[in-house]
């Protein structure tokens, strides 16, 4: 479960619900007993240690409280690395894509309206936690464009680029037509280069699964290499099918869409709630999950993995392959049986978002003397210099935990990779999200490479998108 955050203006508590309040009172104090047991990084890497499920009468509830960051604060950078601020003042920005120009699109976007979710004294109090942290308020529903015509590694130009959307996620750009996965359906719009706005309407391309629950409600968007295909993530409506499998219909899943006509077919699933794509070079593509809840600190592992056409990945019935959720009935073994084990673990809950393939040349190596120690001989590229390919390793987003103590996740990790798969555990690329009294400055989601081949991050909490280059 991912909770979406934005700006820490609210009160934690209105006018009138003190009283409810006091009577969740001995929920919230047992939700912060149970704590993660294992030892530093042993749920992450190829290998991840996975603890015996941990059930609590209520489920660990630890918000780091968003207040934004302080004025000049921003993420600290990993040694050789520096970061700025490429955009500030935005709304609740999401997800990023880089158009052929250079121009970065920025999907500034909240939770639409879900009346079926968050019901009974469960749900409201989670509402109320959830509100210490600053979610709640409408989404902005446009895409802005930042243009950095100067070169300097800041946008100077901002434009309202789409607008009147409906909970607009992820994006994908291929020849001369701009793609966007609303919450409900993947739209099509013309685009022309350089252009600071789209005038006129898209055309639905198809549906995806929404509704008035809408428990993940955001889609991410990536496409094929030749262009032909489109892949759309879509999460599960609830933890562990808590609300029946009717609901998850077409859930779960990561869908396969015909770019000119929208047919589409279910390309995986058990997939609990994926989210950011990435190919690699040898034309697989990959996805980081966010796993189940409820199951203590140390489980379930966050994960990313290569995902197999027609693949099932064990949600709700299992996790990491065949070990069998109880909560789920009736069982389906015959599913658990083929359950494919994910290649990486994350960590649990760290709620992993945004996922970009890093372009080989400066900004690999900059990570690869970073994680080795070597003396860095070649940073992140300066403006003006081209990104290579192919891919080395992975940038993630790792957008934080909310059901773990202590917290995890709140940072942006690099995850290097050896031939096609990835190997040893994920090194730290930006931190400094969360102080040292537990509050979030900020949250990452969102990665992109840019034009000059610098790495872009949206933060949702701090309202910006930050750029790493080389110190």
């Amino acid at each position: 479960m991912t909770i979406d955050y934005i700006r820490p203006a609210q009160p934690m508590v209105r006018a009138g619900a003190q009283a409810l309040l006091l009577a969740a009172l001995p929920w919230l104090l047992w939700a912060c007993s149970e704590q993660s047991i294992l030892p530093d990084a042993a749920d992450k890497g190829s290998r991840p240690t996975l603890a015996e499920p941990a059930r609590t009468v209520v489920p660990t509830v630890n918000i780091a409280p968003a207040v934004g960051w302080p004025q000049g604060g921003k993420p600290e950078a990993a040694a050789g690395l520096a970061v700025a601020a490429y955009a500030t003042g935005l709304d609740h920005p999401r997800w990023l894509q880089v158009l052929p120009n250079g121009d970065v699109l920025v999907a500034e976007t909240n939770a639409p309206p879900r009346p079926e979710e968050g019901q009974g004294i469960k749900g409201w109090v989670m509402k109320l936690v959830m509100a210490q942290a600053g979610a709640g308020v409408p989404s902005a529903n446009r895409i802005t464009l930042l243009r950095d015509g100067d070169g300097d590694g800041a946008a100077e130009t901002r434009s309202v680029f789409l607008q009147g959307l409906n909970s607009p996620f992820g994006m994908a750009f291929v020849g001369d037509r701009l793609f966007v996965a609303h919450t409900d359906a993947v739209w099509e719009y013309p685009y022309v280069a350089g252009a600071l706005q789209i005038a006129g309407g898209g055309r639905k391309l198809t549906d995806l699964p929404a509704g008035p629950r809408n428990h993940h409600w955001s889609k991410s968007l990536i496409a094929s290499a030749d262009g032909t295909k489109l892949y759309a993530t879509v999460g599960s409506n609830s933890n562990v099918a808590e609300n029946g499998m009717a609901v998850e219909e077409g859930r779960a899943a990561i869908w396969e869409i015909d770019r000119r006509s929208g047919a589409k077919r279910l390309f995986a699933s058990g997939l609990r709630n994926p989210n950011g794509m990435a190919w690699t070079a040898d034309g697989k593509l990959w996805t980081v999950v966010n796993e189940r809840d409820e199951l203590g600190s140390d489980l379930v592992p966050d994960y990313l993995t290569s995902v197999q056409d027609g693949g099932f990945y064990g949600w709700p019935y299992s996790w990491y392959g065949a070990h069998v959720d109880p909560r789920v009935t009736p069982p389906r073994p015959d599913l658990v049986a083929k359950a494919i084990v994910p290649d990486y673990a994350l960590g649990a809950h760290v709620a992993p978002l945004g996922l970009v393939a890093a372009p080989s040349g400066p900004l690999t190596a900059a990570m690869t003397a970073a994680m080795t120690a070597r003396p860095l001989t070649a940073g992140l590229p300066a403006a003006g210099a081209p990104a290579a390919m192919p891919m080395q390793g992975m940038f993630v987003g790792l957008h934080g935990s909310w059901n773990r103590r202590p917290h995890a996740g709140y940072k942006v990790v690099y995850v290097a990779f050896e031939g096609s798969l990835p190997v040893g555990l994920p090194h730290d690329v930006l931190t400094g999200f969360v102080n040292a009294d537990g509050r979030a400055f900020g949250r990452p989601v969102g990665v992109a490479i840019d034009g000059h081949g610098a790495l872009l991050v949206a933060d949702d909490v701090g309202n910006a998108v930050w750029r790493v280059t080389a110190r």
